[in-house]
């Protein structure tokens, strides 16, 4: 009986990850590289053609324009490939990004200094249950704790996070010392973690 081969595309611009992670993935027995792109539009044009599985891409493919979503939500838009897994492959550890490639359907988010996740990672996302990799749940984590301030104080937390001290930030926001203290203060009690000094 023939074992039906997870088909691979890895979307990567760097020549250094290109090879070697498509070497690493062709040795496998159970994986098929059937797509290696460098571009936005090389990675769209190949996941129309070619049967996919899964796709292992890169989030900056141009510099630092994060085409990589738009390529992964363009992909994910063509009917042919509504059950295609998208694992997000990327050295960025900001929280936006990294819950904006969940929000545009990425299946899983793994940061390049955990490549040698790559392939529990691929079969997990083509099995279906794909379990949040370390790279990615301690983001999604605060970024869920900081669903819990409201606007003004998740403006606050952002320059207190800046390094600015309480006088800059009301300097700033045109608000009291008092106010920015009492925000803080309810910043604190929300987010277990936060520091205020």
């Amino acid at each position: 009986m023939v074992m039906e081969r997870i088909r691979v595309m890895l979307v990567e611009d760097d020549p250094f990850w290109r090879e070697h992670i498509s070497a690493d993935l062709a040795d496998e027995a159970d994986v098929a590289v059937a797509g290696v792109a460098s571009t936005k539009e090389e990675a769209v044009e190949i996941a129309a053609r070619v049967d996919l599985d899964v796709i292992l891409m890169d989030i900056n493919l141009t510099g630092n324009n994060l085409d990589g979503l738009d390529a992964a939500e363009e992909i994910l838009r063509q009917e042919k490939n509504n059950s295609v897994k998208v694992i997000m492959l990327t050295s960025i550890t900001e929280s936006e990004v990294i819950m904006k490639s969940f929000r545009l359907g990425a299946m899983n988010y793994i940061n390049k200094s955990s490549y040698q996740d790559i392939l529990h990672a691929i079969r997990e996302a083509h099995s279906g249950r794909a379990s949040i990799h370390p790279d990615a749940a301690r983001a999604m984590r605060s970024e869920v704790q900081l669903m819990e301030l409201s606007p003004t104080e998740r403006e606050v937390f952002e320059l207190r996070k800046s390094g600015l001290s309480k006088r800059e930030i009301s300097e700033r926001l045109h608000k009291s010392t008092n106010t920015i203290k009492t925000q803080l203060r309810s910043i604190k009690n929300k987010l277990t973690n936060f520091k205020m000094d």
